[in-house]
C-alpha cells in the first residue's frame, strides 16, 4: 500500500512539474517566455487576393496561440517575434492527361518568414516556406480559391510554428 501511495505522489508532483513550469506543452513545443508579436503578414506576391493576408495572418495566430502559453503583444518588447510577408501567389499545371491537357492546377502559396526569440538568439531565423494544394482543372480557381487558401495557410502555420517552437 505505501508502494502505490509513493507511485501516485511521484505521478502527480511529475505532472505539476509538466504543466506548470511553462517550457514544455503536449504539442512538443520547448517555449520560454511569455509574450508573442505576429505581425500582419503582408502579400507582396505578383496576385493580390484580398483575403490572403488577413486569412494567412488569423490561421498564424491561431496556430501558435492555441498551442502554446504565449500572449499576443503588439508592442517591440515581447519574448519572442514573427513578421514576414507572402511571396509567391501561383497556379500552374500539376498533372496532364494522356491527350496533353491539365486534369489538375496547384495552387501554391510561399511566405518568408523573419523569426526572433529574444530569449535564445540561436534560434532565430529567416526562412521561406511553401506550400501547394491541387485541384481539378475543370474547376474555377474562384470557386475552390477560399477553401484551397484556408487549407494551405494551416500547413504553413503548422510549418513555422514546428521550426520556432519545436525541438524533436
Amino acid at each position: 500500500m505505501i508502494s502505490k501511495n509513493k507511485e501516485i505522489l511521484f505521478i502527480s508532483i511529475l505532472l505539476f512539474f509538466i504543466t506548470s513550469c511553462g517550457v514544455y506543452s503536449f504539442t512538443g513545443a520547448a517555449i520560454q517566455g511569455k509574450t508573442i508579436n505576429i505581425h500582419f503578414i503582408e502579400n507582396n506576391a505578383r496576385t493580390i487576393v484580398p483575403s490572403l493576408s488577413p486569412t494567412f495572418t488569423e490561421k498564424l495566430r491561431q496556430r501558435i496561440l492555441s498551442q502554446s502559453s504565449l500572449s499576443q503583444v503588439n508592442s517591440e518588447k515581447t519574448d519572442h517575434d514573427i513578421s514576414g510577408s507572402i511571396t509567391n501567389y501561383d497556379v500552374t499545371v500539376a498533372s496532364v492527361t494522356g491527350a496533353e491537357t491539365s486534369s489538375k492546377n496547384r495552387l501554391t502559396i510561399t511566405v518568408s518568414i523573419e523569426y526572433k526569440n529574444k530569449l535564445n538568439e540561436k534560434s532565430n531565423f529567416v526562412t521561406n516556406f511553401s506550400r501547394f494544394a491541387d485541384f481539378n482543372s475543370d474547376q474555377n480557381l474562384q470557386n475552390v480559391e477560399t477553401r484551397l487558401i484556408a487549407e494551405i495557410s494551416d500547413q504553413l502555420a503548422d510549418d513555422i510554428f514546428n521550426k520556432a517552437f519545436v525541438n524533436w
